[in-house]
């Protein structure tokens, strides 16, 4: 006799199309979710904040041959399924709003993965927002931040193929079953995203692309990011909801400033009078994002040569790495008198290993 758990449950009511949000509720009603498998019919009606033809749903597709043909099909297919009763399910999805309960996905997320950033905008771009994404895309992959975005046309699809072409990582969310490519024209990115990052989605095979799911699927876009940055956007534009996620789910939310004449802009411009961070470069990325910020000093770190400096340029260099420091308290940490530790500033500066800041505050350059 088969023996059914939550997890294929989970993955079941998915496959017949039951909501997250339905999902929960019947989470919230029942000791174990396999209990809705075998509960009476009247107690299916019973449930509360479930629709009628939802309940429906349940009870005539509750088959056993059916289930193992479900399952049997997901185990031939060369995907993974993720679901929130799983150990690699994304952690950052499962705190926000509505929290998908059963991911499809193709390639891998990994643990540096946590350090991405989305990127979102009009499927028509503009010459101005291929280059500025181009540009973004470049510096945040040199910080070795994951990309992520819709694959859809326009920017979206700029985005991935630029992280690719960087040698970076770069996560695609569908709106759509994983065996659709759409559109037909990202052939070429869905194959390659894989093997450098994950296309992942929330919909069971066959499903179209239709419209009410993007705006679903956004939620999770923003869900696995630190920050979302819109880069062009009409004024009623999908990538607005992605924003508004965001800001529901406490993420720093980004908007390229464009010309006021350009319907491509009035999305963004709206964001940015709205209280969306203007981002003309990658600083005002990082200066918003501590995550970012520890990985720029890393970065700084790893390519300064240290092996010409002297051990007591070293001393002082050592110091000033752990964050900026006032000239004195270099002077108190390493026991030089203060004529010393600028003479050392000073050389350290000409190297360019260092910066002056104010106050006779200095920084790694």
């Amino acid at each position: 006799m088969m023996t059914i758990s939550n997890r294929d449950i989970l993955i079941w009511l998915n496959s017949i199309n039951i909501g997250s949000k339905s999902i929960d509720n019947i989470m919230k009603q029942v000791v174990q979710l396999t209990d809705i498998w075998e509960l009476p019919s009247e107690k299916i009606y019973a449930l509360k904040g479930i629709n009628t033809k939802t309940k429906e749903k349940i009870i005539s597709n509750r088959n056993i041959d059916d289930m193992k043909k479900l399952l049997n099909q997901i185990n031939n297919c060369n995907i993974d399924v993720l679901t929130i009763f799983d150990e690699d399910y994304p952690e950052t999805l499962k705190h926000i709003y509505n929290s998908p309960k059963v991911l499809y996905k193709k390639g891998q997320i990994i643990e540096k993965d946590n350090l991405s950033i989305a990127i979102v905008g009009s499927r028509k771009a503009t010459s101005y927002g291929k280059w500025a994404t181009e540009r973004l895309v470049k510096e945040l992959v040199k910080l070795n931040v994951t990309i992520i975005s819709g694959l859809a046309s326009g920017i979206d699809s700029i985005a991935h193929k630029m992280a690719l072409e960087e040698g970076g990582r770069t996560i695609g969310v569908l709106g759509n079953g994983l065996d659709i490519i759409y559109p037909k024209r990202n052939k070429d990115i869905y194959e390659k995203i894989p093997s450098n990052g994950a296309i992942m989605t929330e919909y069971f095979f066959g499903v179209p692309p239709l419209a009410y799911n993007f705006p679903q699927r956004n939620r999770i876009i923003s869900g696995l990011s630190l920050g979302v940055i819109v880069v062009e956007a009409k004024e009623k534009s999908g990538s607005l909801i992605t924003a508004h996620h965001a800001l529901e789910q406490g993420k720093e939310v980004f908007a390229l400033p464009g010309n006021i004449n350009s319907i491509f802009s009035r999305g963004t411009n709206r964001l940015i009078k709205d209280g969306a961070k203007l981002v003309m470069d990658i600083d005002d990325i990082v200066e918003e994002i501590y995550e970012l910020q520890l990985q720029l000093k890393k970065s700084k770190e790893a390519s300064v040569d240290c092996s010409q400096l002297s051990s007591l340029e070293m001393k002082v260099f050592q110091l000033i790495k752990e964050g900026p420091v006032h000239c004195d308290s270099i002077a108190f940490n390493t026991g030089l008198d203060i004529s010393t530790v600028y003479s050392i500033l000073t050389i350290l500066e000409i190297k360019g290993l260092i910066k002056e800041l104010t106050g006779n505050t200095f920084a790694l350059s």
